[in-house]
């Protein structure tokens, strides 16, 4: 399979950075090609609603997102969402790409998916507004979802670690 990792982390070596080593550790295992695109370290803008793309592209935008991402998306087999919980939602940085999905709406459907994330809170409403976000762009993109890792009341490096979370992560990679 080829596997799009999509990273929401400004940071590069907190607690989702360790949920995406371990589900790449996992995807690697049985042979699957990644392609790993870092949101926040990336030239991108947002959708300007302007429509010219049409929902078919190409996008206004000249940027990392429509030159080294958009056509990996449509090749995919799989596209796995990765980000901490900012406020009850995806980071800035991984919901800009998600926005820009729509320069090749009809192209990026019918893939699979899976949605990896960690909180600080372990607060029952942060994970709600995660697993709601996620079925309802899997609904509309007719993505089928072959699995969550939610990881809360993990705000550091150190607590994640501690936790069955990678384990967790490696395994849905190594199921694919």
């Amino acid at each position: 399979m080829k596997i799009v990792l999509l990273t929401g982390s400004p940071h590069r070596n907190g607690t989702t950075s360790v949920l995406t080593d371990q589900f790449a550790a996992g995807v690697q295992a049985k042979g699957h090609e990644i392609f790993r695109f870092d949101t926040a370290f990336k030239n991108i803008h947002p959708c300007l609603g302007c429509d010219s793309c049409s929902m078919n592209g190409p996008c206004v935008h000249k940027d990392d997102i429509e030159n080294e991402l958009i056509m990996r998306l449509v090749d995919a087999d799989l596209i796995a969402l990765i980000s901490p919980v900012y406020y009850f939602h995806v980071t800035a940085q991984l919901k800009t790409v998600v926005d820009r999905f729509y320069s090749r709406t009809g192209r990026i459907s019918d893939k699979q998916a899976v949605l990896l994330a960690a909180a600080g809170s372990d607060n029952d409403l942060t994970m709600r507004s995660m697993r709601k976000f996620y079925a309802t762009l899997c609904r509309y993109t007719r993505w089928q979802s072959r699995g969550i890792v939610l990881a809360p009341g993990c705000s550091a490096k150190e607590q994640i670690l501690r936790t069955n979370f990678p384990k967790e992560a490696y395994e849905l990679g190594f199921k694919l």
